[in-house]
């Protein structure tokens, strides 16, 4: 019995370290310049140059605000659980129409974040095809 309680400890303690790499965290923020404007969430965001934090390491939010500080939103990720680290730090938008959606922030080396698709952006997925396009964004503030 007890090499039963050792095996399921043993189980248990590798299935929470597999774990720790899938959360995602951005650990000092990202900046990226936006030459156009885009849809972050709910908010129209105008073109400019834009820091990317992580409030909490224990929410799934992130806070994407502009560098003059006159635009700020909060907007809910999922992790993508990818075994594979990205290799580059960039945004994603998905652009519909005249329309451009933030998508996904990746991190490279450590992660990728999903960012939840808005109201919006499900409408214009109805009615338009999306094309994906990434701009280049630098670790750190």
């Amino acid at each position: 019995m007890k090499t039963f309680q050792k095996l399921t400890v043993l189980m248990s303690m590798l299935c929470l370290l597999s774990a720790i790499p899938a959360m995602a965290q951005i650990d000092n923020g990202l900046t990226f310049r936006a030459p156009f404007t885009f849809y972050a969430g709910n908010a129209k965001l105008p073109a400019g140059s834009y820091t990317v934090t992580q409030a909490d390491d224990n929410a799934d939010l992130l806070l994407i605000e502009s560098a003059d500080g006159s635009h700020s939103v909060f907007v809910e990720y999922v992790a993508d659980g990818s075994d594979t680290a990205p290799s580059k730090t960039e945004v994603t938008f998905n652009k519909y129409a005249n329309a451009d959606f933030l998508s996904r922030i990746s991190v490279a080396g450590q992660n990728s974040m999903q960012i939840a698709a808005s109201k919006a952006e499900q409408h214009a997925a109805k009615v338009a095809t999306s094309e994906k396009h990434s701009l280049t964004a630098k670790n750190g503030r």
